[in-house]
């Protein structure tokens, strides 16, 4: 991709993953790195996600759910976090033997498939050592704003992990472009890492320098809900919208690995560590696990991607691979989808709350 600079890793790292853990993460490295070809420009072939001791500090930053995550299933948080906010379930009363039961507990309290959630919060203590007395608690939580909640306290020395889970109409942010806004759908529980990097551009309230710079339809390799159509070549052109969420001005450190389950049509991935990202107008079944994926487009607003690809383009070559420029790149704003009640309130895909 067309970084105007390379990715910088992350200082420290997080503690050792067990065993069965790390080849999981491993795998979806790997496959990242064969894969990642196909989105590269020229220029990154320097950037962080290249060399090896990269990519095991990247290893260690990763939390260590990660077994039967598909959207819907995740369950991760950050460590070193502790949430404050309405205690729904007292975790002196409530305990697990990992963050993952705790989070699931939260997710319980929800009403049905994205319904609205009676907890959006949860907060465990999962080291043995340091805990002690606490070791296990789970305290679920109900938050105020959940896209802002409330922090007690943050950093090394804090013994507690977080997560947050977004309900109905919750975590939508919108990409706003000259031809139509796109809606997405953000992840927590999948990419915390990555939601919190979105909710901070939220807080520069700007996104100068972010734009759509690719743009490759479906071509005749996907049919129109996104599938792969049978003895069909995978690309080019790769179906699928291309670009940076670097805003000027705002430091930006490389995201660490999250999960990266199937590339679906909608899903809104990074590229490596970011920001550059894409938003996939098909099922790409053959990038298995190589992409984190932090959010997914709303199925309505697919046309204004469907739009943006079909764009006049130019060639160019980016590692020996075909792709498709657009002649004039699209900036973007990104801001904050209100919500009444558990409702969205897109209005005409063309009013968008304040972030």
């Amino acid at each position: 991709m067309g970084r105007k600079q390379s990715d910088q890793s992350g200082s420290g790292s997080r503690r050792s993953v067990l065993i069965p853990v790390l080849l999981s993460v491993t795998s979806c490295i790997l496959v990242y790195t064969v894969s990642s070809w196909v989105m590269r420009h020229p220029m990154d072939t320097a950037s962080s996600d290249g060399g090896s001791s990269t990519i095991l500090a990247r290893l260690e930053r990763v939390d260590a759910e990660v077994e039967g995550e598909d959207m819907g299933e995740c369950c991760r948080g950050l460590e070193h976090l502790e949430l404050w906010g309405s205690a729904v379930k007292w975790g002196t009363d409530h305990k697990f033997n990992t963050s993952r039961e705790c989070c699931q507990a939260c997710k319980a309290m929800c009403g049905g498939v994205d319904g609205p959630c009676l907890c959006d919060s949860w907060v465990f203590c999962g080291d043995r050592e340091r805990c002690r007395e606490k070791f296990g608690e789970c305290w679920l939580k109900k938050q105020k704003d959940v896209m802002l909640p409330a922090l007690q306290e943050s950093g090394d020395k804090v013994i507690w992990t977080s997560g947050l889970i977004f309900g109905k109409g919750e975590g939508i942010v919108s990409l706003e472009t000259e031809y139509g806004n796109i809606h997405i759908k953000l992840f927590p529980d999948c990419a915390p890492h990555s939601v919190a990097y979105i909710v901070e551009l939220l807080g520069a309230r700007h996104c100068a320098g972010c734009r759509i710079y690719r743009a490759e339809g479906r071509g005749h390799s996907w049919d129109p809900v996104g599938n792969h159509i049978t003895e069909a070549s995978f690309g080019p052109p790769y179906a699928l919208i291309q670009g940076t969420l670097e805003a000027e001005g705002l430091p930006f450190k490389g995201i660490p690995v999250e999960a990266c389950p199937t590339i679906k049509r909608g899903s809104v991935a990074w590229v490596g560590a970011g920001p550059e990202f894409f938003i996939s107008l098909a099922n790409h079944h053959e990038w298995v696990r190589a992409y984190t994926i932090f959010g997914s487009v709303l199925p309505e607003d697919m046309e204004i991607a469907e739009k943006i690809a079909g764009l006049p383009t130019k060639s160019d070559t980016w590692n020996s691979v075909n792709v498709s420029v657009l002649e004039k790149p699209i900036d973007l704003k990104i801001k904050r989808i209100s919500t009444n009640n558990g409702d969205l309130n897109l209005g005409s895909n063309a009013n968008s709350g304040s972030s």
